[in-house]
């Protein structure tokens, strides 16, 4: 049956024909907000791992690590095709020939059918997206922007480093050179009502973007937004707030708009709160059961 809402998977099968698997991939790069040029410490959310906890080490070759993504799943894949996710960190943060070299890896890789790229809006100049360009003319390419909201308030809370009109001509930019375009967005961050949420997801289902992942805010350890719990400033979310308010966005995502993502998880050895996300499979099921099928 298919579900009221255009899920990434659903989305990979009409365009593929197949069932794809992504591969994380750690490509070796660092990011603004951790090298020192906006902070050292990164996103007030964001873990030693720079989000890319289920990558490869950083010191193989982007073809071992696809290999070595590819022999995790083999009991799972027959005849198997993958997206090469260059997940950790920002990863069009590096001079442009390094970004060339680990980016023709993945897409010149013949079980490689299409490419994706985590990174910020602050990280796209013209020759990144030139690059881009021309990568999505061998196989498609999927940019992935770290929103996490609207709302200056927040921004500043979570040392975002961005204002939102630079988000704005990110998307803009990679429209222009016909980048398929995702947005992050994390659902729970303190202080945010139901109301922020569904105001950051209205406005950008309606900035030109192709696709969404809503994203729950897990607290990791060893991140500042650690301390900031731990202290009591804030409360996570609970399983039935969650499920409410991504029912409520999806209500208000446009059908030709794709949803990657209804949830996340952490790696467990290291999620703090909240503690009934670590079963990611009961949480798909309670949302899907809460959003009905057709």
């Amino acid at each position: 049956m298919r579900m009221k809402y255009y899920s990434f998977n659903q989305y990979l099968r009409d365009t593929f024909g197949c069932k794809i698997y992504k591969i994380s991939i750690n490509a070796g790069f660092t990011c603004p907000n951790r090298d020192g040029t906006l902070g050292s410490k990164g996103c007030i959310f964001c873990s030693k791992g720079g989000s890319g906890d289920f990558a490869e080490s950083p010191a193989l070759s982007v073809t071992r690590q696809i290999e070595k993504g590819k022999e995790r799943v083999k009991n799972k894949v027959k005849n198997g095709k993958y997206i090469a996710y260059f997940q950790a960190f920002t990863n069009t943060y590096a001079p442009i020939d390094i970004l060339r070299s680990r980016f023709f890896a993945a897409v010149t890789h013949p079980d490689i059918v299409a490419v994706s790229i985590a990174t910020r809006p602050d990280c796209l100049p013209d020759e990144v997206i030139s690059l881009l360009s021309e990568l999505n003319k061998i196989k498609p390419v999927f940019v992935e922007l770290g929103l996490q909201t609207i709302h200056k308030k927040t921004a500043d809370y979570i040392l975002r480093g961005y204002e939102l009109d630079v988000y704005d001509r990110a998307v803009i930019s990679l429209k222009s050179a016909g980048i398929n375009t995702v947005v992050h967005i994390i659902i729970g961050l303190p202080g945010e009502t139901k109301k922020d949420i569904l105001e950051t997801v209205d406005y950008v289902c309606k900035s030109g973007i192709d696709g969404i992942k809503l994203q729950l805010l897990h607290v990791l350890k060893g991140t500042d937004l650690e301390k900031e719990y731990s202290s009591g400033k804030f409360n996570v979310l609970s399983l039935e707030e969650y499920i409410d308010i991504i029912k409520s966005c999806v209500e208000i995502i446009p059908n030709n708009i794709v949803i990657h993502r209804l949830t996340g998880d952490g790696a467990k050895k290291d999620l703090i709160a909240p503690l009934w996300s670590a079963n990611k499979k009961n949480v798909l099921n309670r949302i899907n059961k809460a959003l009905n099928y057709k």
